[in-house]
């Protein structure tokens, strides 16, 4: 593995990681929501929770749709950040990792799928195979 790839391995690591910790910390050491722990679980946790293992093995495929997961919390913090304002410390910083794990994770699945030789086809070249 080349040192940029490595380096946006770390970067899509230690930001997902650090992105889960602080929705942990957000969510569940902080008194702004009256929600349930069950719903807290599920909503804000579990799903930071599914592509966690193939982030940490440094699969390409899992941290390409591992985007569509932090998605979820690039539109939480934009619209906490609008319409908190108790909370937009805490919205920032989930905006920052999550804007630095998807940088990290599409600068990985690229980079690493192509060294991999795991790039989709063109249809083009399908077609004139």
């Amino acid at each position: 593995m080349s040192p940029n790839i490595s380096g946006y391995r770390w970067l899509a690591l230690v930001s997902y990681i650090g992105l889960l910790s602080w929705v942990l910390i957000w969510q569940f050491a902080t008194d702004f929501s009256q929600q349930s722990v069950l719903f807290k679980s599920l909503v804000y946790v579990l799903p930071l929770l599914f592509p966690l293992l193939g982030i940490i093995r440094g699969k390409p495929y899992t941290h390409a749709w591992a985007n569509f997961i932090l998605m979820w919390y690039f539109l939480h913090s934009l619209t906490m950040l609008y319409i908190a304002p108790e909370q937009r410390w805490w919205a920032a910083v989930e905006l920052l990792l999550t804007t630095l794990a998807f940088a990290g994770c599409t600068l990985f699945a690229r980079n690493q799928g192509r060294a991999l030789g795991l790039g989709l086809k063109k249809l083009k070249d399908e077609q004139d195979g």
